[in-house]
């Protein structure tokens, strides 16, 4: 049978999402063998030399390019962000004790009903009020909270904290959707969490990174597997751990360090932004929906003025190769996802599409 030629395209998809072309060719040679074990990365047992160097390049490598302190550690899980919703209030919340969290779309609101399940969560910041299209400022962390907990950025809606807020409870964010693209004084945070299938690799793990000293001061009696201490102190190896998804992480923060690190995929993202954002800004057919000061530099929201016109400009962009701009299907519009693996080519091709189309309707 005569082999298919691969048909690459711009890949704007909110997640999964893109990563380097050059971690998706790694990753398939360890498929077949990892680097001369004569097995796969697919069946390679998790207590092997070769997959526990793995997971401790992983680790080290978040420290290493989040420029986290000594003492911080790193640790990979499955179950997605949304299982570490119920992670935090778990690991954070006393006994009859609260969380306080900013609401900033929909998975601040999984996040907020995981604590109501645990104890109690307090809203002490919301954009709910205009549909979540800007960031909340100028609020006040309540002192007798035991944390406070934010999502630094919302694919859904397009918002991004350019100023991460303050609080003198343990600080927590989500960072799902914006890990790695910029830099972030990790200090300030007791921990960060991420799923993967935006800016490390695919869907399938959570990366953890927090401050051993914030834990074990609820009065809780953890399942083991709700415990991060637990797992920090098994080095994410209690129970088996979601091997090739962390083997692609692995590849794809060396991919990152090899660019130049956070600080070159901050400069590249900004870039990327400012193209598309000064695109949608100049042609009138088009309109952003989101605060222009809260813009997100991960997802770039916007509609057509005339939702008539909708089928004629996707017919056009997904004739340019392009794929994955729909908006949320709670939301609808338009949405552009430009992580750390979208190349710069990808964005103008986009904005060139734009041009074209206001061109013809204008």
């Amino acid at each position: 049978m005569a082999t298919k030629t691969l048909v690459k395209v711009h890949n704007f998809s909110a997640g999964p999402c893109i990563l380097p072309q050059e971690v998706f060719e790694q990753a398939a040679r360890a498929v077949l063998e990892l680097d001369g074990t004569g097995m796969s990365i697919l069946e390679i047992s998790h207590r092997s030399k070769p997959f526990i160097e793995i997971m401790e390049k992983a680790r080290s490598l978040v420290k290493e390019l989040l420029d986290a302190p000594d003492h911080y550690q790193a640790v990979f899980l499955g179950g997605g962000a949304s299982m570490g919703f119920h992670l935090v209030p778990q690991n954070y919340m006393k006994i009859g004790g609260k969380g306080a969290y900013a609401h900033t779309g929909e998975w601040s609101k999984r996040a907020i009903k995981e604590a109501k399940l645990a104890g109690g969560a307090v809203v002490v910041a919301s954009s709910e009020d205009k549909n979540f299209n800007y960031i909340p400022k100028g609020f006040e962390v309540p002192k007798d909270v035991d944390y406070f907990h934010f999502t630094s950025n919302n694919t859904i809606y397009g918002t991004q904290y350019k100023q991460f807020p303050k609080a003198t409870a343990p600080v927590i964010c989500d960072m799902s959707s914006d890990i790695f693209s910029r830099p972030v004084k990790v200090d300030e945070f007791a921990m960060i969490y991420a799923g993967a299938q935006k800016n490390m690799g695919p869907a399938g793990a959570t990366m953890y990174l927090f401050d051993p000293g914030t834990l074990g001061k609820t009065g809780r009696e953890l399942s083991p597997m709700m415990d991060l201490a637990n797992h920090a102190a098994k080095e994410s190896m209690y129970n088996t751990p979601p091997v090739f998804p962390v083997y692609v992480i692995m590849l794809t923060l060396e991919w990152l360090k090899r660019i130049g690190g956070v600080a070159e995929a901050e400069k590249r993202n900004s870039a990327k932004a400012e193209l598309l954002y000064s695109t949608i800004d100049r042609l009138p057919i088009f309109e952003g929906t989101t605060a222009r000061e809260d813009r997100s530099a991960m997802n770039a929201t916007f509609v057509l003025k005339d939702a008539a016109m909708e089928p004629a400009f996707d017919a056009l962009w997904k004739a340019a190769g392009i794929s994955g701009i729909r908006g949320h299907r709670s939301v609808g519009g338009y949405r552009a996802s430009m992580y750390n693996a979208l190349p710069l080519e990808s964005v103008r091709a986009l904005t060139e599409v734009m041009e074209e189309f206001a061109k013809k309707n204008g």
